[in-house]
Parts: C-alpha cells; structure tokens; sequence
C-alpha cells in the first residue's frame, strides 16, 4: 500500500484564489509609499503566513537580481508558486493597477505644487523614512542567516565585500552581482555538496 503524496504547500495557508492573490497584493502595493518591501515581508510571511522568513529571503533574493522592479518580480514569483501563470498575471496586476491611478494622480498634483518649498523638504523627509522601514526589514530578517549554508560569518563578509564594491569602489552593479553572486552561489553550492556528502 502506498501512501498519499503530501503537497507541500497545502500543510500552510495559502491563496484561496487568482482573485485573492489579486486583491491582496493590491492592498500591499496601496500600502507600500515608499517601502513595499517592509510590507510585503510582514504581510505574507507574518501575517498571512504564505511563506516563512527563510522562503521569503530566498526568493527575495531571486527578484532583486531579476531586471525589473524587485517587489514587482517577488509578486509574479509569489503567484506563480501558488497558480503558475494566472497567478504570475494576478500578482502583477494587484501590484500595478490602482497604484498607477494614484500615481497617475499624484504626478496632475505634483506638477501644480513642485515648486513649493514644502513640498520640497516633504521628499527629502519621506526618502529617510523609505530608507528606514528597509533597513528594519533587513533587521527583522537578519536571523534567517544563521541557518544560511554561509552562516553568518560568511554572509557578512559577502555583504561588506558587496558594499565596498558599490559605495566605495563605485563598481556597476551588473558586475558586482556577475563576480560577488558567482563566487557566492558557488560557496554555497560547495556547502551543500559538503552536507549531502555527510548524510
């Protein structure tokens, strides 16, 4: 007698449907004023409980190196993993469809008041509370490394190496990611090779 295949993704909740998976990155996207991805990791992974921490940085991940717009890119991932292609679709239009309005909106009222010194210095203060809610994101998911096949140590060191390159050394970022990624994927690559071999 054999047993029943289990699916995986049935053990924890998950989209009812296209429609909720639509829905709800469409109120992530109309939260996200200047920092979707510190919503998007509290909603789907602590709230809705679609992904884990460890999950969400993998796939994180994956869209930032990905052309495109990181959040949008982890969005298709998102619905693709839960209804393939129709999912894929759905994420991208929650993501896009009635944040474009607002936008298309912000830009007719912008255009009248972009010269007030107000408006000005309002900028400036919201792209200092972006940086932060990324930085708190970042944070929140730094213990998720410990398990990483790198461990800290060499996450770290990876992380400072990829820094120095952008901030100091001014290396473009498509050859950062070309060297930086390569030698990281076949660290851990090896890592796992080395753990599989001992089991």
């Amino acid at each position: 007698m054999t047993m029943p295949e289990i699916d995986p993704l049935a053990a924890k909740p998950q989209p009812r449907s296209v429609a909720d998976l639509f829905w709800s990155f469409t109120i992530l996207a109309m939260q996200g004023f200047g920092g979707v991805v510190a919503i998007v990791q509290r909603e789907l992974v602590d709230k809705k409980q679609w992904m884990t921490r460890a999950e969400f940085v993998e796939e994180w991940a994956v869209a930032q190196v990905m052309p495109g717009p990181n959040v949008v890119n982890l969005a298709m991932i998102i619905g693709n993993r839960f209804f393939g292609l129709a999912g894929a679709l759905s994420a991208l239009a929650g993501m896009l469809c009635f944040p474009l309005i607002v936008l298309l909106l912000a830009v007719i009222l912008y255009a009248q008041v972009a010269h007030h010194p107000g408006v000005a210095g309002a900028l400036r203060g919201m792209s200092a509370v972006a940086a932060g809610m990324i930085i708190a994101s970042g944070l929140r998911l730094l213990p998720v490394l410990r398990t990483h096949p790198l461990g800290l140590p060499g996450a770290a060191v990876i992380t400072l190496l990829t820094l120095v390159a952008i901030a100091v050394l001014r290396i473009p970022l498509v050859y950062v990611l070309l060297l930086l990624g390569s030698v990281s994927m076949a660290l851990v690559y090896r890592q796992l090779k080395r753990v599989a071999e001992r089991t």
